[in-house]
């Protein structure tokens, strides 16, 4: 029964995301056919299989975080910043995918760099998410105390809890991200819920974008912000196995 409630559930996600996305995916498709076919009718001097390479060689570049901006190239997704961001979506199985290690040094380190690296962040959400919920059982316990509450004191403290962790890991950052990314506030929410959950489509990923300066402390703050969300984020998904179950 569980198996069968199992497949139900993704088929109709399925079904749900083609009816949705289907006609996007169409759209956008015979959109870029019809831009194709005007540039090489607009302009006769390229040849259709040259302007293929340079389409492909600018898909690998981009791949590896190099974009044209006028006659020059930008660079920095692997400087310092950009590379201990990496480190941490490895490391938390996030894997954006929209960056990846291109020599083949880089990728053996990265296999080492993850078969210790992931243990150890498990480990480190592990303890940080118990003393959370030491915390809130020990301010349930104190209101218990002084309120003489029995059972108001633990669900009124785990409502605070589900609520303060909404605000600071899922409410509150769309906001920074529309105001450092440009995003809209829906594209910050998903980017946020879609990061802390480990799940990591890559088609948002902060400090990504060459026409944008952000400050030092950007990314550094967003990592603090990834391993407290995914520890709370964790027991709030524990909660919902336990209901599941």
């Amino acid at each position: 029964v569980l198996l069968a409630a199992y497949v139900g559930y993704l088929g109709l996600g399925a079904a749900v995301l083609q009816a949705l996305e289907r006609p996007a995916e169409v759209q956008a498709a015979e959109h870029l056919l019809r831009e194709h076919w005007e540039l090489l009718a607009n302009h006769t001097c390229l040849q259709g299989p040259a302007l293929q390479r340079l389409i492909e060689g600018i898909i690998r570049a981009y791949k590896s975080g190099i974009t044209l901006q006028g006659n020059t190239t930008s660079l920095g997704r692997w400087d310092y910043s950009g590379s201990f961001f990496f480190s941490i979506s490895a490391i938390t199985t996030i894997g954006y995918g929209n960056l990846s290690p291109s020599t083949a040094v880089g990728r053996i380190f990265c296999i080492v760099f993850a078969l210790f690296g992931i243990p150890l962040n498990l480990v480190l959400l592990n303890e940080i998410g118990q003393l959370m919920l030491l915390g809130v059982q020990h301010c349930a316990r104190r209101l218990e105390e002084v309120f003489h509450w029995q059972n108001k004191a633990s669900f009124l403290i785990k409502t605070c809890a589900l609520v303060i962790g909404l605000l600071l890991f899922l409410l509150l950052p769309p906001l920074l991200f529309s105001d450092k990314e440009g995003w809209s506030y829906e594209e910050g929410f998903y980017y946020s819920f879609i990061t802390l959950s480990t799940i990591g489509f890559g088609d948002y990923v902060i400090g990504m974008n060459p026409d944008r300066t952000y400050p030092s402390w950007y990314k550094n703050v967003i990592s603090l912000w990834i391993l407290f969300g995914m520890a709370w984020l964790a027991l709030v998904i524990k909660f919902c196995i336990h209901l599941l179950e």
